[in-house]
């Protein structure tokens, strides 16, 4: 006996619909419970869809590029229940028939075997909902899973930052290499996980769920932060005169609407510094074996919004001129405000800049935004009296925070580049050399 059964998308928490960009199954396939129906996207994580039953596929019901959501019909399966008749088949003893032979007698029992010691899963540390939203094809999964990799652990190098075979094989190699023993969460780094408390005991409390973005943002700094051997190196620019400059620049150009911040400058002198510097405008392959040396010139740049930090890119900005990267700044920052940067507009970074000299602080560490090497942070700028070799002038002081990858960059190097940035703010005309 079977059934036509129609299978729906699940809860798929707080996405209002989500579009389709794989159909990972075929009508005529022969698919178990659990096993992947489509994989669906939002603007910031991916995840695949599970059949809740299992069967024959008869009907697709959707198409790549169809926007679902929670209760609409993904698949139409023909269900067979024979194995629920052949569990009460065994659990519902049958009547002799009138003209039944005689029952054997009964067999001894043969003797007790010895239990076998319970082998480990290799999936028993995975965590299964981060797993299931992991942007990683079923393929990838499955290799990960006989692994016991957690693939919510990876960051991806494949399109669209998705988690390919390269990845969990780089993940295993560096664990068995570190000595870390088994691949699991948690056990690699030898790391206890965080306690579950209830804080409830203590007091009053409030949930508040983290947005789409926090979640993303954290999972890639925790990442970054784990997997990257951090330096941070400081230093002070003296933009007394560059911030003369830019307030008479701002004043020339008030009637075409540009304005000029400190940022764009400090765009430019970063980009100066990867020509002069190639190994900061650089990304180290997962194998850890060979280092992409780039060619292009794109800068990232942190911008606080109210769900979150989001770093999208300035391409060309060696090419640009000040107002043309001024104009562009303002554009992409209101498009983050406003939610409407893609995927594409976040991608391609030689290096990234996040400057909190709008909000205060003397200093912080940035943490590298990987794939890229090194990140630029900038704080707020400070009159502050420095001695020129006879007398203390006051001078506008900005703290910078020089942040790299050591396994790419030496101290020395890192030195010698914040050192340039802080040569090149020191005088506007150096940007034109």
């Amino acid at each position: 006996m079977s059934e036509m059964v129609e299978v729906k998308v699940p809860d798929i928490g707080d996405f209002d619909s989500v579009e389709i960009i794989e159909i990972l199954v075929s009508v005529g396939d022969q698919i178990a419970e659990e096993d992947s129906l489509i994989t669906v996207e939002s603007d910031k994580a991916s995840m695949e869809i599970p059949s809740s039953h299992s069967g024959t596929v008869k009907e697709i019901k959707v198409n790549i590029g169809d926007s679902i959501a929670e209760g609409a019909v993904v698949v139409v399966v023909e269900a067979s229940d024979a194995a629920a008749s052949a569990e009460s088949v065994v659990d519902t003893p049958k009547e002799a028939a009138p003209d039944a032979a005689p029952a054997e007698v009964a067999k001894p029992a043969p003797a007790a075997i010895p239990p076998i010691p319970n082998k480990p899963s290799p999936t028993a540390n995975i965590n299964p909902v981060s797993f299931k939203n992991a942007h990683a094809s079923p393929a990838v999964r499955k290799f990960a899973r006989d692994l016991g990799v957690d693939l919510s652990k990876l960051g991806g190098t494949g399109r669209n930052e998705r988690i390919v075979k390269e990845d969990v094989q780089a993940f295993v190699k560096k664990v068995m290499s570190t000595g870390g023993g088994s691949v699991n969460a948690g056990s690699a780094l030898g790391v206890e996980a965080m306690p579950d408390i209830d804080y409830s005991q203590f007091g009053e409390i409030e949930i508040k769920p983290l947005s789409k973005i926090n979640k993303l943002t954290g999972k890639f700094l925790h990442r970054n932060w784990v997997t990257i051997p951090h330096v941070t190196q400081f230093d002070e620019a003296d933009i007394t005169s560059l911030e003369a400059f830019r307030k008479q620049s701002n004043t020339e150009y008030e009637k075409e609407g540009v304005k000029f911040t400190m940022l764009v400058f400090i765009m430019k002198a970063v980009a100066a510094g990867l020509k002069k510097y190639p190994r900061f405008n650089s990304s180290l392959e997962p194998s850890g074996e060979n280092l992409i040396l780039k060619n292009y010139f794109n800068i990232g740049v942190a911008v606080d919004t109210p769900d979150g930090l989001v770093v999208p890119v300035v391409r060309d900005v060696d090419k640009k001129s000040l107002v043309e990267i001024s104009k562009e700044l303002r554009e992409i920052s209101v498009k983050a405000r406003e939610k409407k940067l893609k995927p594409s507009d976040m991608q391609g970074g030689s290096m990234s800049i996040s400057s909190l000299g709008g909000i205060g602080g003397t200093k912080f560490t940035p943490i590298v935004n990987a794939p890229e090497v090194a990140i630029l942070g900038v704080s707020k700028a400070d009159m502050k009296p420095v001695w020129n070799g006879s007398d203390f002038e006051p001078k506008l002081m900005c703290p910078l925070a020089l942040s790299y990858d050591h396994r790419v960059i030496d101290g020395a190097d890192g030195a010698r580049f914040i050192t340039y940035v802080s040569h090149l703010l020191a005088d506007a005309r150096r940007l034109l050399l």
